[in-house]
């Protein structure tokens, strides 16, 4: 099973990762991308994504927002991975065959 969550806004993290802990302890060899845009890059500021997120899933960010939001992909951890634009790497996910979840 293959999977993309899609999250634009900060304030629903809790919820997207509370989603992403049940759908790997539901489906632990699931294919799951977490894609953040808009706001939801700033998360990416705290550090606060646990180590089981980070080697399990492909966690994502797009550099059209970090750029808006004047955040260099320095200071983001560097298991993160910066793709040009968001909305293009969903389009690809679903290509692919990624099922898209917007908690």
């Amino acid at each position: 099973m293959q999977v993309v969550f899609h999250i634009n806004e900060e304030e629903r993290w809790h919820m997207v990762l509370s989603n992403v802990n049940n759908f790997l302890a539901e489906e632990a060899n699931a294919k799951i991308s977490i894609v953040a845009n808009g706001h939801a890059v700033n998360y990416y500021l705290n550090d606060e994504l646990s180590d089981k997120i980070l080697n399990q899933v492909d966690v994502v960010a797009c550099q059209n927002s970090l750029n808006k939001h004047k955040i260099n992909k320095d200071r983001i951890n560097s298991l993160i991975r910066v793709v040009d634009s968001g909305v293009v790497e969903i389009a690809k996910k679903q290509m692919e065959g990624y099922a898209y979840i917007r908690p």
